[in-house]
């Protein structure tokens, strides 16, 4: 997904405190409920096709493999096609492998506004939903047994310079696409699990968002 993206390529801020403690409303109820049915236990994997729309370029970069979360605040991501890139999360150090090139490694130190990214993303995976409410502003719509959407924005203004939202569709316990807005207009969307094959050959973005929001 792009988190691990910008993990690897974000310019490197002081961020400030994450946000307040949100309230007990009737609204963030609904969204724990939801946050808790997708918990999975570790490891859990997941295939991926990502499409990112880039203002710079004409035509989207795709890429497509597996998302892996093994527990704690550990990820990996490998991409398969075009090219073998290996991208890992563990005990705060990020590691890039590149096919033909050495790898790359960096402490998650370097980029605080990027950790509240990263345990938030666990957070979710893990059905945390206390934990996800506390670095961002969370709306749903649509039913926790049918059809689902569910909209995050950052709490942490420092985050927010690099990511305007992240908006999650599924359908019951399972997430079928998660698209990412960046501060700058970029906007990536990944296809996951068995969605994740029908990746279209020229993806646009009005054609994901009918595979996304469609009937499973």
């Amino acid at each position: 997904m792009l988190l691990l993206g910008l993990l690897l390529t974000s310019t490197v801020t002081p961020a400030h405190e994450a946000g307040p403690a949100v309230s007990t409303s009737a609204s963030s109820t609904r969204a724990s409920a939801l946050i808790e049915a997708l918990g999975r236990p570790a490891p859990a994997r997941t295939a991926f096709a990502e499409a990112r729309f880039m203002h710079m370029l004409e035509r989207p970069l795709v890429v497509s493999g597996q998302l892996a979360w093994l527990g704690g605040d550990r990820l990996e991501r490998r991409v398969e096609k075009p090219r073998l890139e290996i991208a890992t999360i563990t005990d705060g150090e990020v590691t890039q492998q590149r096919e033909g090139k050495r790898p790359r490694h960096f402490s998650l130190k370097r980029a605080p506004q990027l950790q509240v990214l990263l345990d938030s993303f666990v957070a979710l995976l893990s059905g945390d939903a206390e934990r996800l409410q506390r670095a961002f502003v969370i709306q749903t719509s649509g039913h926790a047994a049918g059809a689902w959407s569910m909209t995050l924005t950052p709490r942490d203004p420092e985050v927010a310079r690099t990511v305007a939202s992240i908006v999650i569709d599924g359908f019951a316990r399972e997430s079928r696409c998660m698209e990412t807005h960046e501060a700058d207009g970029d906007v990536a969307v990944d296809l996951l699990g068995t969605l994740a094959g029908e990746m279209p050959a020229q993806p646009t973005p009005a054609a994901l968002q009918t595979l996304c929001r469609g009937a499973p």
